[in-house]
């Protein structure tokens, strides 16, 4: 799986995930597995998820490296798998809870909450980073309004602890992240010159992908940090990553409901769609990949491999035009396309599966 036996040998015994069905596999061999389970369970119907562990050790292995000062606090509301959030618990993760429920999914591994009454400013990035999903036109305070927020807190009673800033969800300008901590140092400065107690926490928020986008972000990051907050001692960094950890960790296995054939083009039904898994692609702005994963109907050869592709649409099980997956998307025809054919609406597809990862 990629990933040090004695990482992964905690994150096997950890709470939310001993007890679950795991099963060790190559590094690549992830589709032969989901392949495996295809054919051994006949009468599975149902999609279903497949969360690879070793690639959360292997992101929490890169997060670590790369960002050594910067202790991540998993935002549970991005994906609260219990055997993701045990994982990230033996590996060593904070967590950033935005509900009662994910409290209590936390506790539940037996994390400790923290007592304090803690204030953390929450400041507007200058920039969003062509985020997939910006925040700054909703949330965060403006340059003028710092002022302002510190007296109120003060004037309260509340320990004003640090600065907080969120450059948006699935940034792609990693410059971002370094007008942003300029920005928070300058908080910092307003605090002291308002007689507030040293403030010792940095939130760099989330926004992280693990994609070679990452490298550039921390390397951005890290030169931020040492320039505006050298040497700085007291000073806890956080940060609260989401999709980093949960994005590429898990694959989604789908069954083929129907199939209609319209010339050149194949269009295909799926059981899982827009209103399900795949809300990602429309809340999210997520780009997925597709590739057959089993094809029974075709017993020669049963997981399609080599088989000549088509331009298909896969929609998901509703109504909704709106509740379409992929379109302009190359995947193969199988012994079902003559039935197909002659229906008008298209036919039961067998025993097909699609495999759905995201990119």
């Amino acid at each position: 799986m990629g990933s040090s036996p004695i990482s992964l040998q905690t994150v096997l015994c950890a709470p939310g995930v001993s007890g679950r069905r795991a099963t060790a596999f190559r590094k690549d061999g992830l589709t032969e597995f989901m392949q495996s389970i295809m054919f051994k369970k006949q009468e599975l119907k149902e999609p279903f998820y497949v969360l690879d562990l070793g690639v959360v050790v292997s992101l929490f292995d890169k997060w670590t490296r790369s960002l050594p000062t910067v202790r991540p606090f998993y935002a549970v509301k991005c994906n609260p798998e219990p055997a993701l959030l045990g994982a990230l618990a033996a590996l060593g993760s904070n967590f950033d809870c935005a509900s009662r429920a994910e409290i209590e999914a936390v506790l539940a591994l037996g994390a400790k909450p923290d007592p304090d009454r803690l204030c953390k400013p929450v400041i507007k990035a200058p920039e969003d980073g062509g985020a997939r999903c910006p925040l700054g036109p909703k949330y965060g305070a403006l340059p003028d309004e710092i002022a302002p927020l510190l007296q109120a807190a003060l004037a309260a009673g509340l320990s004003v602890t640090g600065v907080s800033f969120h450059i948006g969800s699935g940034d792609t300008h990693s410059r971002a992240y370094h007008g942003a901590i300029a920005a928070a140092k300058t908080v910092f400065e307003t605090a002291t010159r308002f007689g507030v107690p040293k403030m010792n926490v940095l939130n760099i928020g989330g926004g992280f992908t693990a994609d070679p986008k990452f490298d550039e972000a921390a390397s951005v990051v890290k030169s931020a940090l040492q320039t505006y907050f050298p040497n700085q001692l007291g000073l806890s960094v956080i940060s609260e990553p989401g999709r980093f950890f949960a994005e590429s960790a898990f694959t989604l296995a789908t069954n083929v409901i129907g199939k209609r054939v319209r010339d050149e083009l194949r269009e295909y039904w799926i059981n899982d769609g827009i209103y399900g898994s795949m809300n990602c692609i429309l809340y999210d702005h997520a780009t997925v990949t597709c590739t057959p994963l089993a094809c029974t109907t075709n017993r020669a050869n049963p997981t399609c491999k080599g088989l000549r592709t088509y331009n298909s649409t896969v929609f998901g099980p509703t109504c909704d035009a709106l509740d379409t997956v992929l379109t302009g998307y190359q995947l193969p025809a199988t012994s079902g396309e003559r039935l197909a054919c002659v229906s008008e609406y298209g036919c039961l597809y067998g025993r097909c599966w699609l495999q759905f990862q995201r990119v």
